[in-house]
């Protein structure tokens, strides 16, 4: 259809007014959208810096007890029978069938559910003044027995690993949703201006819920994980390639960001902001980045304590790191280590998993109260379910002594950050089938998180498609009890 010479006039006055207005449209319609995007989290307007700063440090909603968090992630499920919730009475009853009412409420993958019941493989001690009981096999972990809180009734409602990773971290188990460590981000911002407001370290291989745990989903682009690895650079690509100084490569970064604000003028899309954003970060990381990596700067002690070898990716390397990057204001940093399902051979699984991760642990609590950081950041340390107190044994795959997957009960343990010390919170019943005794679910563990950060969970929202959404979904209560 052509225009008349009248109607193309008035189109291109148009276009030209909402192009190039003096009281610039998009400017306005960018900062409406942010400042909205602000409002749940802090029910105050976004201040200007906060506009040009997306992660400029936000007012939580009331006093935090912890500002950074470390989530020392263990991807496929340890078995809290062998690790933090000791039960006489398998021992007891080892090889027998289970009583009828459990076995018949037992969601399982792959165990029989007429499989018999499986003696913990190895012993338990009481530890420290607090008495925590932990197993034989984490003996570093046992050193700070006294700094832990043990929870032994979690729960949660997923049992495959996928959806339960997710549901852990995200509050769903479908993909799509804004991770915690997003969420963290989005509602606090960042003490950092040169490193990543949210850091991601992975051991052992991916994770079966994969990007999916620590995505943005709906939130703005900006607040997703930004994966680092532990040796070499930490981002690929973060040095400039031969021929290209520091001044050319500002230069540039001038005029694709003069570039990128003037499209931002035009369309006012927020990710146009996020890209701008994204592109200064990496350019400050240049100069950050060999420094943060640079474990020369530690002590020999710190490295034997850790049991880090500079220049390897290891689990070691990676929490000696963690502890590097909320040095240095990193918000939310995000540790997975696959390995855990144990599904055949659970002792010698657990012996090589733990083997990979117990001195680093330990190392990483004592390394931060040490240093004084552990009042302030919370260590999480757990996976997305548990295991079944019976046997898992399967001659066509080649299984035997294993156990399955149990979403009814299993075992977590924090640090610092505001929780109690030297604490064990909730029981499973004797055998270990079901959380009886304080039970929490997997969201109200996110809620406690975010408590523990200085945000209320149900007041920390984003609008998605015209509906509220928050970590917690509709769940959530606050596990006020295991708070110092």
């Amino acid at each position: 259809m052509s225009l008349s010479h009248d109607q193309f006039a008035n189109a291109i006055s148009r276009r030209h007014f909402f192009q190039s207005g003096g009281v610039g449209l998009g400017k306005i319609a960018l900062a409406s959208l942010l400042s909205r995007a602000a409002l749940p989290a802090r029910q105050v307007s976004a201040a200007p810096t906060e506009l040009m700063n997306p992660f400029a440090a936000k007012t939580a909603h009331f006093k935090p007890r912890a500002t950074n968090v470390i989530y020392l992630f263990m991807a496929g499920a340890p078995s809290q029978l062998e690790l933090f919730d000791y039960k006489p009475a398998l021992e007891k009853y080892n090889d027998a069938a289970p009583p009828d009412n459990l076995a018949k409420e037992l969601r399982l993958a792959f165990a029989q559910q007429n499989a018999r019941l499986m003696a913990p493989q190895y012993s338990f001690k009481k530890h420290g003044e607090s008495g925590n009981e932990i197993s034989e096999i984490v003996p570093h972990l046992s050193t700070v027995a006294d700094e832990i809180c043990i929870l032994k009734s979690l729960h949660t409602d997923q049992f495959n690993h996928a959806p339960a990773q997710v549901f852990l971290n995200t509050g769903s188990p479908i993909p799509g949703r804004p991770s915690m460590g997003s969420w963290v981000t989005y509602g606090l911002g960042s003490e950092a201006d040169d490193l990543p407001a949210f850091v991601v370290l992975t051991s052992g291989g991916g994770t079966s819920g994969g990007t999916a745990n620590f995505s943005s989903g709906f939130l703005p682009s900006l607040h997703t994980g930004v994966p680092f690895r532990s040796e070499g650079s930490p981002i690929i690509n973060v040095n400039n390639p031969q021929g290209i100084d520091r001044k050319i490569q500002r230069d540039t970064l001038d005029l694709v960001s003069t570039l990128n604000k003037r499209h931002l003028d035009v369309v006012g899309d927020p990710e146009i902001s996020s890209r701008i954003s994204a592109y200064e970060m990496a350019f400050r990381m240049q100069s950050r980045a060999p420094e943060l990596m640079d474990f020369s700067q530690e002590t020999k002690e710190t490295l034997e304590m850790y049991g880090a070898e500079p220049g390897k990716s290891s689990f070691a390397n990676h929490c000696l790191l963690a502890r590097r990057l909320v040095e240095r204001g990193v918000r939310f940093v995000n540790l997975y280590l696959k390995g855990w399902d144990h599904h055949s051979n659970v002792k010698g699984g657990l012996k090589n998993m733990c083997g990979k991760c117990d001195q680093a642990s330990a190392a990483l609590v004592k390394d931060l109260k040490q240093r004084g950081l552990l009042e302030n950041t919370l260590v999480i340390w757990g996976g997305e379910f548990g295991r079944t107190p019976i046997v898992e044994a399967n001659a066509t795959l080649g299984r035997a002594a294993g156990r399955d997957h149990h979403p009814s009960a299993f075992s977590m343990w924090m640090a610092g950050g505001g929780v109690k010390s030297g604490f064990t919170w909730g029981a499973s019943d004797e055998l270990g089938f079901n959380a009886v005794e304080n039970p929490v679910h997997v969201h109200d563990l996110q809620a406690t998180i975010l408590h523990l950060l200085g945000l209320d969970h149900e007041r920390l929202t984003f609008t998605y498609q015209g509906r509220p959404y928050r970590l917690t979904d509709i769940h959530g209560k606050l596990v006020s009890e295991i708070l110092a």
